[in-house]
């Protein structure tokens, strides 16, 4: 597989570019190599800048439903655009977004949008600090919320990849608030507010993780979450970048029947345009400006090409049938990795919530930051270049997670699961038995 003009790319983008990318995970750090440059896409597929092929499991993180380059997206997109680029001023496909949202989200009463999910994040702990009057906020290690500094007093996904826990540059004061606790841990979780309860504005928390890779919620996790913020006055904040619209219609609050204060959004919602939103309870919304004393500002917030593109995919996302359709090419693809895994004597964990899956090269399962650790990252690199040799494109990095998209078909499925089964029988003989 040549990659001549990505190698000629990147050395530019290096000279242009701190590390060459603009996001730390797609430097490839955590694999090797040379990251691909991409120079188009359609339905399931990449193609890069030496016209390679790859079936893409990364949907640019997760945005991509539908799949790249949707009719439906693309010329929703297009209208917009012939009427506008961008106005700094209202208009209705706003509207018409928040509308889609918040009759799919019912706990989200008033929303604000937002250029990104860091936004977002921002956004709503700065808000969940004025309504409490309090200035501690709980997250859990393994979470990531954005690169806002009182979320990078731990992290997953980018900082984890890169060996870096926290970033320079935060001040120790900022990260003093931050309270972090290991995932799934209720007993944790009590104690934090047994310690500090009269001072915790919140709990912010993925009600799946996704930047870990995917860990499920143990079983009433969320629901302990929801009863100890209510009883201790704190705000209960699910950050559902990620989940919202990926994992149900509703996102993972309607898949588990617990209804947060505040909510988080981007990524699906924005039809693979820049997109965050963040909303809830009318009374707290109430308190940002202009109406209340919060403030919070943004040049291109609700642009009208993210707007129409997100509206676009939403409305799709709504016809029905369209997540059994997923979930049953996850499963497929599911059953074909875990069965490839067991062919070759690989010690694999596979998690999946809905389309969203990740695997791991761990002999026990994970279900926090520590579990996850433990999983062999050299295996992986090794896996991720011989997936990426016979076609198929993951995210460049051992705690990201996989996306379905509606527009992987049989096919694809098909093609990857014998690509894993070549790319793991080619492992080195102690990752195949599980050494």
């Amino acid at each position: 597989m040549a990659l001549r003009r990505s190698r000629s790319l990147y050395q530019t983008a290096c000279d242009l570019i701190p590390g060459g990318v603009d996001s730390p995970v797609r430097a490839f750090r955590a694999v090797g190599g040379t990251p691909l440059f991409i120079a188009r896409a359609e339905g399931s597929r990449i193609y890069d800048a030496d016209g390679n092929e790859y079936v893409d499991y990364v949907g640019s993180w997760g945005a991509l439903i539908l799949g790249h380059a949707p009719a439906a997206v693309v010329g929703a997109v297009e209208r917009a655009a012939r009427a506008g680029t961008s106005f700094g001023a209202p208009s209705r496909y706003e509207n018409e977004l928040a509308e889609l949202i918040r009759h799919a989200m019912p706990a989200l009463e008033r929303l604000r949008f937002v250029n990104s999910g860091t936004e977002a994040c921002m956004s709503a702990l700065r808000l969940a600090r004025a309504f409490t009057g309090r200035n501690k906020v709980v997250k859990f290690a393994g979470c990531y919320h954005g690169h806002s500094d009182s979320m990078l007093a731990s992290a997953g996904s980018g900082p984890l990849t890169l060996g870096v826990p926290d970033s320079a540059g935060v001040l120790p004061a900022v990260a003093g608030e931050t309270i972090v606790l290991p995932y799934n841990d209720d007993a944790a979780v009590t104690q934090a507010f047994k310690a500090y309860g009269t001072d915790i504005a919140c709990v912010i928390v993925e009600p799946i993780a996704g930047n870990m890779g995917v860990i499920n919620p143990k079983p009433g996790f969320l629901a302990h979450l929801r009863r100890i913020t209510s009883n201790h006055q704190a705000l209960l904040i699910f950050d559902e970048v990620i989940t919202g619209f990926r994992v149900a219609y509703g996102g993972a609050q309607a898949l588990f029947s617990v209804s947060p204060d505040l909510t988080c959004l981007g990524k699906v919602i924005g039809g693979g345009l820049p997109v965050g939103a963040f909303g809830g309870r009318a009374d707290i919304m109430a308190r940002l400006a202009p109406d209340g004393d919060v403030y919070q500002a943004g040049t291109l917030a609700g642009n009208p090409l993210a707007m129409a593109a997100g509206a676009a995919q939403l409305r799709v996302l709504g016809e029905a049938g369209v997540y059994a359709r997923l979930d049953a090419a996850a499963a497929a693809l599911e059953r074909g990795l875990r069965d490839a895994a067991a062919a070759q004597g690989v010690a694999l964990q596979f998690t999946r919530a809905g389309s969203l899956w990740s695997m791991f090269f761990n002999q026990s399962p994970v279900v926090d930051l520590t579990s996850v650790k433990r999983s062999d990252s050299l295996a992986f690199a090794a896996y991720f270049h011989a997936m990426l040799q016979r076609g198929v494109y993951l995210a460049p990095s051992p705690f990201e997670a996989g996306f379905v998209s509606l527009a992987h078909s049989k096919a694809d499925i098909a093609r990857t699961v014998d690509a894993a089964l070549q790319s793991l029988c080619a492992l080195d003989a102690g990752v195949r038995s599980g050494a």
